[in-house]
């Protein structure tokens, strides 16, 4: 049932305003004012109906405490409804449409009405067809609400189903959601418009630039940087650069900021880009891909990683993710599992800690680098990448 078991894949936003615990039976209720079939139209003119559903299965539409309430966090899921006439079909019902006109005439050919009138007599059949649901897709997409954190966990990467979930949670909660990517973690939360502008100037220093000299707007020259939620969502390429620079370099343990430390591997996936738009993408598999001789030359010719598997072991606890580097989205996540079995709603709880460490664990992984990046060192460390990317 989404992230309560299984790998995970998400989205991760920061939800405005007070805490919403405890959550209780009202939350339920606003759930339910927009579960499918309630929140929209019966018949859309997009043929897209979306709602709120229960989170078991693709069928279940129901809210319960014991369910959908677990450990200070809301768990159910969006589900989106299509219906979508298939093409094929379509066409065949034209055509006999057409057939049945054509034979009426002396020529044997249908007349240009006719053929419009085909066209629209075909659509009527198909549309009495559709009403049944018979060409209705369905599918659903889990979410996570932890309220004791005040993040939204939307559990895919597609933007399309991102943009639903988080314009249906904002309709029925009337809450603001922060897009939690490289550019905003970088920043931080700052309690004046001063100090993060402070902040947004001094990330801009001393960027590595590894794509076109030492000198330019960095933002013109990534090519994804326009589509970004946050204008320094770049930092998430500069990132798994550093990391990588720091695995095979310096050491494979990352002192963290809480004292804690995180054992790092970059494994199973790297695929880098060219931020101006023009060598077009590398997609590598290996056990070590930073270790192929392809990945470094397409390090060496400008190319950026924008997505890499990563292990990650912290506090005894191991993680296996794929990471995209601007948004910080993660897709096929591993949990470790408990070491002892557990009654189902234990289980539960144990997962949604689970899923904080993990989160964290991140966090503070990408939060080691920006200590790093903001600090009186950082210049240094640039040339020291950059003579590693030049001389291997």
């Amino acid at each position: 049932m989404g992230f309560l078991n299984g790998r995970i894949t998400f989205t991760r936003f920061r939800v405005g305003g007070a805490s919403p615990l405890p959550f209780a039976e009202e939350t339920l209720e606003l759930l339910e004012n927009h579960a499918i079939g309630k929140h929209s139209s019966a018949d859309p003119v997009d043929g897209v109906s979306i709602g709120w559903a229960g989170g078991g299965h693709v069928l279940d539409v129901s809210f319960d405490l014991a369910k959908n309430l677990i450990n200070d966090a809301l768990h159910a899921s969006i589900r989106v409804d299509v219906d979508k006439i298939p093409g094929s079909l379509l066409r065949a019902y034209t055509q006999i449409e057409l057939d049945a006109r054509a034979a009426m005439n002396p020529s044997g050919k249908p007349t240009k009405a006719q053929r419009q009138e085909a066209k629209e007599a075909a659509k009527d059949r198909a549309e009495a067809e559709a009403a049944d649901g018979r060409f209705r897709r369905r599918n659903h997409y889990p979410i996570l609400w932890d309220g004791r954190e005040s993040i939204l966990y939307v559990g895919s990467n597609s933007s399309t189903v991102v943009e639903r979930a988080t314009s249906l949670f904002r309709e029925t909660f009337d809450r603001a959601l922060e897009p939690i990517t490289a550019g905003s973690l970088a920043v931080g939360e700052h309690e004046s418009i001063a100090e993060s502008d402070r902040i947004v100037a001094k990330l801009a220093e001393g960027s590595l630039n590894l794509y076109g000299g030492d000198s330019g707007d960095q933002l013109s020259t990534v090519a994804w940087a326009e589509k970004a939620p946050n204008m320094l969502d770049h930092l998430g390429n500069e990132f798994l650069v550093w990391l990588w620079h720091q695995l095979q370099n310096e050491s494979d343990t990352i002192p963290l900021a809480d004292g804690s430390d995180v054992a790092v591997m970059l494994a199973k996936t790297l695929t880098l880009d060219c931020p101006r738009g023009e060598t077009g993408r590398d997609s590598l598999t290996d056990d070590s891909p930073i270790r192929l001789p392809e990945a470094f030359r397409a390090l060496q010719s400008g190319k950026l990683p924008r997505k890499a598997g990563l292990v990650l072991v912290r506090h005894g606890a191991q993680y296996e993710l794929t990471i995209q580097a601007e948004s910080l989205a993660v897709s096929g996540a591993q949990l470790p599992k408990p070491e002892e079995r557990l009654e189902p709603y234990e289980a539960k709880c144990e997962r949604i800690d689970g899923l904080r460490h993990f989160a964290q664990t991140l966090d503070l992984l990408f939060d080691a680098y920006r200590a790093r990046k903001t600090s009186p060192t950082w210049a240094e460390e640039v040339g020291r990448i950059k003579k590693w990317i030049i001389a291997a």
